[in-house]
């Protein structure tokens, strides 16, 4: 796992057996700045977006709903929950890290309570 940094990627969604069931692009957000940003501004988004460290969002001042999983340490998924534009998530105590997509994104690849996923993160410059 480790620490990542600003930059894109690709997030496994696994299976109960632990086998990979989906693949979509990642953008990871873990400096101040871009954590803060995250999806302001956007009309969409291609795969999904990682915010590291975080345990709650908000959706205030965003143009579309989203779907958020909360991750905990293992990266597991310990809560998923649609959100509408102007909204303000409660903090989960168990969450260190907060997966954003459009709506309705989430269901489709699988990702539900107690799934895992896996997080890889393209290096600059490879």
């Amino acid at each position: 796992m480790g620490r990542w940094r600003d930059g894109h990627g690709g997030l496994t969604v696994k299976g109960a057996d632990g086998e990979p069931r989906t693949r979509v692009p990642l953008e990871v957000a873990t400096s101040y700045r871009a954590r803060t940003k995250g999806l302001l501004g956007r009309d969409s988004l291609d795969g999904a977006l990682l915010l590291s460290p975080a345990n709650s969002v908000h959706t205030f001042r965003m143009r579309m709903p989203i779907d958020v999983a909360y991750l905990d340490r293992r990266l597991r998924v310990i809560a998923v929950r649609t959100m509408p534009p102007g909204r303000l998530g409660l903090p989960r105590l168990r969450a260190r890290h907060v997966l954003e997509a459009e709506a309705g994104a989430m269901e489709g690849w699988g990702l539900r309570v107690g799934a895992r996923v896996e997080v890889e993160v393209e290096r600059e410059g490879a």
